[in-house]
């Protein structure tokens, strides 16, 4: 992803901060908290994530550290995303909290730590010119996770065409993940529009999604 495309996402932010208010899913492209939370209920599934270590590549407003707290105890969460009106936020609420650090920086070029579990929700569905971007961000999601990572992206047989983001072959993306990783699951009957596939280190048989 070059210079213009990324400025041209944080324009796109900063004109939803402008429309929906700062501090609302909405301002960071979810048409709503259902959609939204919908999609971390099925990325929570990857695994138990109690007594973890998590990054959150693209965490926005650290909505999903809440939505982790009201299920698991005890982990470690690191919040990264390269808008810093959203890190801003994150460090406002959650000033104070033990284990909890967010980070201003853009996860696709920054060294990421090594961690248990990487969950990356929504970062994957901006439209980039290279076609091998998103590959190579799989890729390098991947290698930061010791046990899992999990993402979700659009699926291009019924996502509708946009200026900004893409839909992607889930057929295609699954067959990439399957050369890196022993162990991929996926789940895609949760929304009309949208799948998320988890990478594991361990082989363990586990098909969610033939």
């Amino acid at each position: 992803m070059d210079l213009i495309e990324k400025a041209t996402v944080m324009h796109y932010h900063r004109h939803r901060i402008a429309e929906f208010q700062h501090g609302t899913v909405e301002s960071l492209g979810w048409r709503g908290a259902h959609s939204q939370q919908v999609r971390y209920q099925v990325l929570a599934k990857v695994g138990n994530l109690s007594g973890k270590t998590i990054l959150d590549a693209g965490c926005g407003y650290g909505d999903l550290k809440a939505f982790l707290d009201r299920h698991f105890s005890g982990f470690d969460y690191i919040g990264i995303d390269q808008m810093p009106e959203f890190i801003a936020e994150a460090r406002k609420r959650y000033e104070g909290i033990e284990r909890t650090t967010f980070y201003q920086t853009d996860f696709s070029t920054a060294e990421l730590p090594q961690v248990d579990y990487v969950i990356a929700s929504g970062v994957l569905g901006y439209r980039c010119k290279d076609d091998s971007f998103y590959t190579a961000m799989i890729g390098k999601l991947y290698n930061s996770a010791r046990i899992a990572l999990a993402f979700n992206m659009l699926d291009k047989s019924r996502f509708p065409q946009h200026d900004l983001l893409v839909g992607h072959d889930r057929e295609e993306i699954l067959t990439l993940c399957r050369v890196l990783s022993p162990r991929v699951d996926c789940l895609n009957d949760y929304l009309e529009d949208d799948f998320t596939v988890m990478m594991y280190r361990d082989a363990v048989d586990s098909e969610l999604c033939a």
